[in-house]
């Protein structure tokens, strides 16, 4: 529990009128915003039950991924080039999103489970981690990957 400091708390002049000041960073998760507390933790009340954050936008891209693989392993396409320019997108977003492949398998689970932690977002996925899965882990634990 972090304790407030001079710093965090004014008092008006006349005294009515306390304003504490609470650090904390609004993330978008899908299609909704949650609040991350300054330890990188999701603020989650007390009293509200756990509810799976399931992340639509991490999913969908998960999906793209694993899809995106099997067309390539069947035989289907010959490269990503390929690839891409059937799905009429472009080659450097096919190349990122397919990498979701190679994540670990209890981290997908965990992520379509919605138990991924509150700091593990897509972007940060994009721009690359470790192809080891016992890395991807410990990057998982340390700071979301």
């Amino acid at each position: 529990m972090m304790r407030a400091t001079a710093n965090d708390v004014e008092v008006s002049p006349d005294g009515s009128t306390v304003t504490v000041r609470v650090p904390m960073q609004f993330r978008r998760r899908g299609c909704r915003k949650v609040v991350i507390a300054p330890g990188g933790t999701q603020v989650q009340p007390h009293w509200a039950p756990q509810w799976p954050r399931v992340d639509s936008t991490l999913v969908r891209a998960l999906a793209r991924a694993f899809r995106w693989q099997a067309m390539l392993d069947g035989g289907r396409f010959n490269t990503v080039s390929e690839l891409a320019k059937a799905e009429k997108l472009d080659i450097s977003y096919v190349a990122h999103t397919i990498r979701l492949a190679l994540l670990a398998p209890d981290l997908v689970e965990a992520i379509l489970d919605g138990k991924q932690p509150a700091t593990m977002q897509l972007q940060p996925l994009m721009r690359g981690f470790p192809v080891e899965w016992e890395r991807q882990r410990a990057g998982v634990s340390q700071q979301g990957l």
